[in-house]
């Protein structure tokens, strides 16, 4: 029997992938591919399918401090990237995003994931959000809009090629950290949004609790993203290549012009 939360964000996946994708303009298009790997080490931590989005660098998907929006919230507690999709559209800031699932869903130790993406280079800018798996409110995410520059000012492809370490692991300060089965995600929790309210902001996350629930279980005995030098993941952005598709199309264009010229020729002189 699938988890309830894979289940889910199987579903959610489908949606916003189905739903979200906009082709942009094809004088200044690009096909980038984004590819996640987990560099978490065996029986640690996971992160649900990770929300990325294009812009023009106006999209804030959080600050520290401050309370989180309703999207963040809702994939920082179920992985659930809906909202946070309707708020960057709402935004203006882009036309572009998507979510990048792993093998099963959730991306785990040794998993590398990828997804394409057609993008104009008006939308320089590159975010991504996801939420740690088991939690209850964890998250990673970049907090500046302008951290990742994938085209410059001439519209030049510069791409992108980070690790997120567990030192930048978030809390968003809406789910109290208990660590119950019923209440935290991937963990036991059946049902979205059961969690105790904490009504707090986004901090830096203090790590599950020592000798807690999570870390006493032996499936996340290596989850203590405090760990010096602790890796959580690798995120790329490349640019695809013009593939031999592409080439493939032109050339049978041009075998049709070529065939339109020679029955022209042929009815002159029929």
């Amino acid at each position: 029997m699938k988890h309830p939360i894979i289940k889910s964000l199987k579903i959610a996946t489908m949606v916003t992938v189905t739903s979200t994708l906009a082709m942009a303009s094809s004088a200044t298009a690009a096909t980038l591919k984004v590819t996640i790997e987990s560099l978490a080490p065996e029986n640690g931590t996971l992160f649900t399918p990770v929300w990325v989005g294009f812009h023009n660098g106006s999209f804030d998907i959080y600050d520290r401090d401050q309370p989180a929006s309703p999207g963040l919230e809702r994939i920082a507690e179920d992985g659930n990237a809906a909202v946070l999709s309707e708020e960057f559209f709402a935004s203006g800031a882009g036309s572009v995003d998507g979510v990048v699932p792993g093998p099963n869903g959730p991306i785990g130790s040794g998993d590398i994931t990828q997804a394409t993406f057609t993008v104009d280079s008006t939308s320089r800018y590159f975010s991504y959000a996801a939420m740690i798996l088991p939690s209850n409110d964890a998250f990673i995410a970049n907090g500046n809009p302008l951290a990742f520059e994938i085209f410059d000012e001439e519209g030049n492809f510069t791409g992108a090629d980070f690790t997120i370490l567990g030192s930048q692991v978030l809390d968003a300060g809406t789910e109290v950290n208990d660590e119950q089965q019923s209440t935290t995600a991937f963990f036991g929790q059946s049902i979205p949004d059961t969690g105790t309210p904490e009504n707090g902001v986004v901090t830096l996350h203090p790590g599950f609790i020592p000798g807690g629930p999570i870390l006493s279980t032996p499936g996340f005995a290596e989850a203590d993203f405090t760990v010096d030098g602790y890796q959580i993941a690798r995120i790329k952005v490349e640019k695809v290549p013009e593939s031999s598709t592409t080439g493939g199309l032109l050339a049978i264009g041009g075998l049709l012009w070529l065939g339109s010229r020679w029955r022209q020729s042929l009815n002159r002189f029929a």
